[in-house]
This record gives C-alpha cells, structure tokens and sequence, in this order.
C-alpha cells in the first residue's frame, strides 16, 4: 500500500470535519492529519475525530457475517449463507403477512448514495412503506418548523462562517462545546468581535460557560422563554413593523397569542426571572444582526415543532431572518441526518426532499426509478411508531446503521419488541447492542473503506474520498442491497437499479432529486473533488458544462421558498410537558451527550482513549437534592420512571438546577438512560420527548434498600406541578 495522503471527513458529528488519512505501508494503522484547507474546522479536531480509525481495526469491528445457529448462539458464516438467510427472512414474511410486515430502519450516519438506495429498496424491492430512520429523533421538529414557516428545511441556511460577523446570538438546548467541539471557536470568534451569545439550557454546560447570559428554564418550558421574549419585543416596541408587513404573513394572530405570556408569568414556568428576560430581549434586539440556533434541547419534547416554531417568531417579529448576518438555524446531529432524510429513509419523503403524497413527486420518482407511480406505497409509520410495532404489525426488520436498542426512547420496550420479531437483519460495522440480537449480522465497510457523500449541517455537499481497503470479507452497504435484490426479485432483475459504484447511484440520486426542494441535480463528483464541497439547492443549469450553478450558502435572502415568498408567524401557546412531576415523580430527568462519547456509544464505547475520559454513565444531580436522598459523590443512584430504573453514580454538582437531574445516553446496561424516556409523540414531527420526564432518585447503599426522593426543597409536592422557588444561590454554576 502506497503512503498516501486522502483528505477525507471525520464520520462522526454534521459539522464534517475536514481530516488527512495517511494508511501505514503496510496496511496496519491510519494516520489522522491536520487538513486546514477545510474552512469549516480549519484543521481542528475533537478526540472523537482524532480516534475514529481505532474503530477500523479489527480488534473491535465485525469481519465476517454471523448467523443465529440451532443453540441460539451468533456464528460466523459465509456471505453466501447471510445474505441467502437474509432473503428468505425477508421474503417468507412478506409472502406470508403482505409487504408492510416487513420494516426497514435506517441511520442519520449513511451516506448520501446509501440512504437514497435504502429507500428506493425498500418502496421498489420490498415494497413496504414502513421505513423510517434514526434521523427522526435528531432535528425532526426544526424540519417541521422550517417547512411551515420558511417553505424549506435545511439545518442551517447560511454558513457557520457568519456566526462571528453577527451582533448576538441566542443557543437554545445546544452544548456544541461537547457535542462538536470544532464549532466552539466561532462562538467564541463572535464574542472577540464585540457579539454576545445567550445560551439557554437548564445546566451549566461548558457552552453555557462562554455566555455572555446562561437562562437555566426548568426542562420542557422553553416553549414559554420564547412566548416571553416575544411578548417583551412587542411590549417594548422592538418589532420591525416594515419587515413584518413586507416579508410575512400571519403576525396579528401569532402576536396575540404571545401577549397572552406576560414576563411574570414566564418567570413562574421558567424560573427564568423577569430581568433576565428583559436583558436577554436587549441583547438580541439592539445589534443590527442576530441569530437563534436551536439543538436537541427545544427539539426533541412532545411539543418540539411549536417551541422550533416560537423561536423563529422571535426571528420574524425582529426582522432576524431571511437577512445577512441574521436567521434561525438548527445545529444538526448526526454526520449525514441532514442528507439521510432528503433522499427517501424518512417515512414520507421521497428523494429530493419531496413529499412522498405528492403525485407528480411520485411521478417524477418513479419515472427515474423505471417504476409505476402506482406501485410506490404511501406513508409508514414514524421510527418510533415503527419500532413500537415490531412482532405485531412488523414480523421482521432489515436495519442499517443504527442502535435502537440504546438509543430509542423507552428502550426496554424497544428492545422487548426486537427481541419478538419473527427475523431480525443488522447491517453495522460493530457488533452493537442491537445486532446482537440480530438473527443475521453483515459487517459492512466503514467511511475510510468507501467513497460517499454526505451533507454537513450547512447544507454542504461533501465527498467522503475511499483511503484504504476493506479487511476481506466486508463488503459495502450498497453491495448488500445490490445482492438482495437479486434475491428478493422474482426474476425481474432489480438488482440493476442498485448499483455497488457509489458515484453510479449518485449520478441517479441528482436525477431523483431535480425540482426537488433539495436539488443535487447540480452537484458532481467531479465537483465535489475540487470544491469544499457544495451547497443545495444546486440545480443542473441545462446549459454548457461550464454554466454550473455555484450552489446557495445563504437561502431566504430574496424570498422565502413559500409560494408567496412570504415567511409565516405560526400562533403558539405554551402548554406542559406530557409528564409533569408529581407526588411519586417528582423530579425532571433531562438527557445528552458528553464530548468523549458519541450517540449510543456503539463505536466510540470500542477506544481506549475515549472510555478513559468517560468510562460510564453517572446521573448529575443539585447538592440541595443529593443531600436529602443521601446521596454521596461517585456513589450510586437509582433513577427511576414510569418506565425503567436505571443506576448510575452520582455527579453531585451546582452546574445543574435542584429540581433536575441529568443523564448522558451513550451507554446500555443498567446504566442505560433511555430506559427511562418518554415516548410521548410530538403530533406533527412524531418526535419522543427525550428531553423531559418525570423521575424519582433513590440513593443506592450497599446492603441496604433504596430510599425514595423528597422534593428538591424538601417538602412533598401537591398533583399538580409545583413551582419550585430559588435564588440566585440556586443558579447553575461550575
């Protein structure tokens, strides 16, 4: 093997970092470089980058295909043998219960070519409509959001290089200083420029450290925060009447609405006081630009589309999108959640970002694909819905690049119902938590293995370049669904249409996705090769091939992508959390991420360096509520819910409010945080609520039985929620 240097990107977060792959001689390590020529982390790395090759070896990763033998036990097994297992499991119970008995689950980490050939088997080949993807627990409500107010969804819609250039920006539920630390420099940029930055999260993070102004709301209100800001913009006469007239639609009803959530009122939702409130207001409305950036924190609730949605009211009211410097953006998760969903893995969306109810969206499709518009099926079910409906509805599952069994809202249920399938088929690169369960495993190549493209939280188009070759016997995604298809086709040559050469089903993804809100039809590898990278929409010029569209870094500019042109106010009202603490529950349980470790743990939990910084879960928990269950430092805790228990030592801090615990989910076993989360459905984006349930603490003493928790203040709430008083003394800090 030659020494070569590939500038590539790192798998893991949306932001896509830009890395050199410098392959050992002989074959036996990789090399992470510094690749600076990429402007969006110009070279910096988090340790989660600089370890990513650690899982290519294989020490941790799968390298042969295993099947469930007679005794129940994972044996290796010849392709042949897998892929023919796989066929029959797949084909024996569509034959047997119809098409939708079979699911298919995908990942917010396929790339662009797998995920547009994952849908497209699953509608052409299985002909299921039930598939969804991981990505709907990701950004699903800031789609929604998007699409209503904007007439497209696309996670930011300028640059991250803007950030430092604007006057202020609000970070809603995001701690990007652990969860894509490359990111933190350009806040930081913002501040050095003279910018402020207001960060929104009920813990002390280490983001919340570089604010300017941390506003800590109870878990779940941050619907309410933003009823409350938007109702002092209008009380103190910081609404841009002129945008507002020439650039929306809708506002009367939507600043009624907000006037209905006087500060006092907020403060008493919140426990975010009315000066902070005002001052927040001030520092947002005074620049001549400003920015809110919402994550995880507002999205992923039971009413995260209306909270998405006030937030880019606020925007609106103040003239703050759609402007240089100035807009509303969504920090995506996952590497590729952005393009995973454009090109067909989410229940009902066709490639192109079209809605798979649309006729002439089908028709267009189909036509690409060599198909009847009549024989594409309709909308599935949601990811947690489908996986809420595996062994009844669903009999057997093809799934791809995820960990459900860790990741998934309410995952012991989750896992009761894998665990009830009739056939289970796991295409990942590890042997997770899931696949373990799996009745056949296929080890497939992993981002330095194979070329793709991705689609950074900027709506940048990347090329993942191939640096090195696949151990032998694992072979590519797509090289699954091409023999699958073979196998599951009657005869009809489907295979065909899903071809093993990445570039092949991108150039048949650009066709799929022309006219679409999400237009590749632009974008080539070729491109791809000599820019970094391209943004969408990037339509095809139909002209000379030197008449290229230079692609959009910055929408909404001109108009917005309604048919009007205009944005629209949507009116929202603030309303509780599906399960409010109460006598028996009365704590809120939030969850997230800790920067060593990265979504359910399934390849970061194989490194070394990685478990060393963060070897386990831990429940994070106020001194004032340690105190009263007995809780001691690095001693265990029991959390507990109406839907699990789950122990983890206590990390006794004043960086979180008393009324809240806090635990990160990157790990299974009874540490396993989503054991305890609320499934509870936003109605428009099927989000779960991961961000808020109620929960009881319960010190745990060797030899002696778990004590229950007294409310934070030590006294025992009524039914309904209590407002919990505290003081400046109580405020999150490190």
């Amino acid at each position: 093997m030659q020494n070569t240097v590939t500038p590539t990107h790192c798998p893991y977060c949306a932001l896509q970092c830009g890395m050199n792959l410098t392959p050992a001689p002989d074959g036996s390590s990789v090399e992470v470089r510094e690749r600076a020529d990429f402007p969006v982390n110009r070279g910096a790395l988090c340790g989660k980058g600089r370890t990513a090759p650690e899982v290519l070896s294989s020490r941790v990763r799968l390298t042969s295909p295993r099947v469930r033998d007679a005794g129940g036990a994972l044996v290796p097994a010849s392709w042949e043998e897998a892929l023919g297992r796989v066929a029959e499991g797949l084909g024996r119970t569509r034959a047997r219960s119809g098409a939708d008995a079979v699911g298919v689950f995908g990942g917010g980490g396929l790339t662009n070519e797998k995920a547009y050939s994952l849908g497209k088997f699953a509608r052409v080949v299985l002909g299921t409509s039930q598939i969804d993807y991981n990505g709907r627990f990701c950004m699903s409500s800031a789609a929604a959001a998007g699409n209503t107010a904007f007439g497209l969804d696309r996670g930011l819609p300028f640059p991250l290089e803007d950030i430092p250039r604007t006057g202020c920006v609000i970070l809603v539920g995001s701690n990007p200083a652990e969860t894509m630390p490359p990111s933190l420099r350009y806040f930081t940029e913002l501040r050095e420029n003279g910018g402020t930055l207001i960060v929104v999260d009920p813990r002390r993070t280490r983001t919340a450290e570089h604010a300017d102004l941390h506003l800590a709301p109870r878990p779940g209100t941050d619907l309410a925060l933003a009823l409350g800001l938007l109702h002092l913009v209008v009380a103190e006469g910081r609404t841009d009447e002129a945008y507002v007239r020439e650039r929306t639609a809708g506002w009367e009803e939507t600043r009624a609405a907000a006037m209905a959530h006087w500060p006092e009122y907020v403060e008493r939702i919140t426990g975010v006081s009315v000066p902070e409130l005002r001052e927040a207001v001030r520092l947002f409305c005074e620049p001549e630009a400003a920015m809110v950036l919402t994550a995880r924190g507002p999205e992923q609730q039971s009413k995260g589309t209306d909270t998405v949605g006030a937030w880019i009211n606020l925007c609106l009211a103040t003239g703050r999108a759609g402007r240089p410097l100035s807009g509303y953006g969504c920090l995506t998760g996952q590497g590729n959640g952005q393009g995973g969903r454009e090109h067909g893995q989410k229940a009902d969306q066709l490639p192109g970002y079209r809605k798979l109810t649309d006729p002439a969206a089908r028709a267009h499709v189909a036509e690409v694909w060599g198909v009847d518009p009549e024989s594409l099926p309709g909308p599935g079910r949601s990811a947690y819905e489908l996986l809420d409906a595996l062994g009844t509805d669903i009999r057997a599952l093809l799934l791809m690049g995820s960990n459900p069994v860790v990741s998934a809202p309410r995952a012991a249920h989750v896992e009761e119902r894998i665990r009830s399938l009739d056939f289970l088929a796991v295409c990942d690169v590890v042997l997770s938590e899931t696949a373990a369960l799996a009745d056949v495993v296929l080890p497939v190549t992993q981002w330095a293995e194979e070329t793709g493209t991705t689609t950074s939280l900027e709506g940048r188009v990347l090329l993942r370049r191939r640096a090195l070759t696949p151990p032998e016997g694992v072979r590519s995604d797509l090289e699954v669904l091409h023999e699958l298809a073979a196998r599951l086709g009657g005869g009809r040559n489907l295979e065909k249409g899903f071809p093993t050469d990445p570039e092949e089903v991108f150039e048949e993804l650009r066709r799929a996705s022309a006219g679409g809100l999400a237009d590749y039809s632009g974008i080539t590898y070729r491109r791809l090769a000599e820019e970094n990278g391209v943004f969408w929409p990037c339509p095809a010029s139909g002209g000379p091939e030197e008449d290229v569209h230079p692609g959009t870094p910055r929408l909404f500019h001109d108009r917005f992508a309604t048919e009007d042109g205009r944005a629209r106010f949507v009116p929202v009202s603030h309303r509780p959390i599906a399960e409010e603490p109460d006598e028996e529950y009365p704590v809120l349980l939030t969850t997230g991420r800790v920067v060593a470790q990265y979504q359910s743990g399934a390849q970061t939990r194989r490194v070394d360096e990685l478990n060393a910084a963060a070897p386990g879960p831990f429940v994070e928990l106020h001194p004032r509520l340690a105190e009263r269950i007995g809780a001691a430092e690095g001693e265990p805790v029991a959390v507990v819910s109406r839907r699990g228990r789950a122990v983890a030592p206590a990390r006794i801090t004043t960086a979180i409010r008393p009324d809240t615990v806090f635990m990160p989910f990157h790990w299974a076993g009874e540490g396993r945080a989503n054991t305890l989360t609320n499934p509870a459905l936003d109605p428009t984006s099927r989000m779960p609520e991961f961000k808020a349930c109620a929960v009881r603490v319960e010190a745990v003493a060797a030899g002696e039985p778990a004590r229950a928790t007294p409310w934070a203040d030590g006294s025992r709430p009524a039914r309904r929620t209590p407002t919990l008083r505290w003081g400046a003394a109580d405020r999150p800090r490190r």
